[in-house]
């Protein structure tokens, strides 16, 4: 089998780290927000200029008038619309798709139809599609992902670890182990949507250092991801790093008191955003001096 395609950036060099950004972070953002404002064009104009080489988001002709790589975001609950979904993306220039796949309550079986057609789909089309890890979907459950990954071990991720993190309270319990059990999935992580959070929060700032110790652990699993790809990566090949901050609305972004007797979000979404962006790079180089060290007897 062909397997489900690493995401290029067409040319010849090595396998890179392709820095983007997911369009829900830009949001219902603070006025105070230091983030591009204006009219869409004038938001991804800042965008590029911030540094970013792509964005997730909704309007791929926009994104690549912008001079911006396009990333499809999806929903997939009926395995024959895989095939249509993997055109319709591919046509409109995407460089990946990723997909929130079932609701949570799919038997075994009805997990292996829907990722099996994933992978049909994404080898027929030649276009990366990644199902992502996350809460209310066949994917919410570690366990279950990982015996999903035992009957269809051609399946590719987009790693958005908070969901298990937080959700199933990883570090309840011996983190270590459940990182080490999870390398099958984060061997098969392409994709991530940056993203720090903690016990009881599924979204935290990071910006000020004081949430170290659960950065360090989505760090680990960062570095680990890069590393899966970088094993078995091609030239022109890249893995997209894509910053995922969703605001107070839709019961991410923390509040606190704005000392006015209101409340405001903890930090300002496009600033942490730039930061974990940061946080990657220098995973990425950890991933990439650990492959050189040679291995010991």
């Amino acid at each position: 089998m062909a397997g489900i395609p690493n995401m290029s950036d067409g040319g010849a060099g090595a396998p890179r780290l392709l820095v983007g950004l997911n369009l829900v972070t830009l949001m219902s953002l603070p006025a105070w927000s230091a983030a591009p404002k204006g009219e869409p064009a004038e938001v991804l104009a800042g965008v590029k200029a911030a540094g970013y080489e792509a964005v997730q988001g909704r309007d791929p002709v926009g994104v690549q008038a912008a001079g911006l790589v396009p990333a499809a975001i999806f929903r997939l609950d009926r395995p024959q619309d895989a095939r249509e979904f993997a055109r319709r993306h591919k046509a409109a220039g995407c460089n990946a798709l990723t997909l929130h796949v079932g609701n949570g309550f799919e038997t075994d079986a009805e997990m292996t139809v829907l990722a099996q057609a994933i992978v049909e789909a994404a080898e027929a089309e030649a276009f990366p599609i990644y199902v992502e890890t996350h809460r209310a979907t066949m994917t919410q459950d570690m366990k279950r992902t990982l015996d999903l990954v035992e009957r269809v071990p051609a399946l590719r991720f987009n790693g958005d670890f908070s969901h298990w993190y937080t959700g199933a309270e990883m570090t309840y319990g011996d983190l270590a182990a459940k990182l080490e059990r999870l390398r099958p999935i984060t061997d098969r992580t392409r994709f991530l949507h940056g993203r720090v959070s903690s016990s009881g929060a599924i979204q935290v700032a990071v910006r000020e250092g004081s949430q170290d110790a659960h950065l360090e652990v989505f760090k680990t699993l960062w570095t680990r991801c890069f590393e899966g790809f970088l094993r078995d990566a091609r030239p022109g090949d890249v893995f997209g790093f894509y910053p995922e901050l969703l605001p107070a609305s839709l019961g991410y972004a923390r509040l606190i008191p704005d000392g006015e007797g209101g409340l405001k979000e903890e930090a300002d979404r496009w600033a942490e955003a730039l930061f974990l962006c940061e946080i990657a790079r220098e995973c990425w180089a950890a991933a990439q001096a650990g492959l050189r060290e040679p291995a010991h007897a």
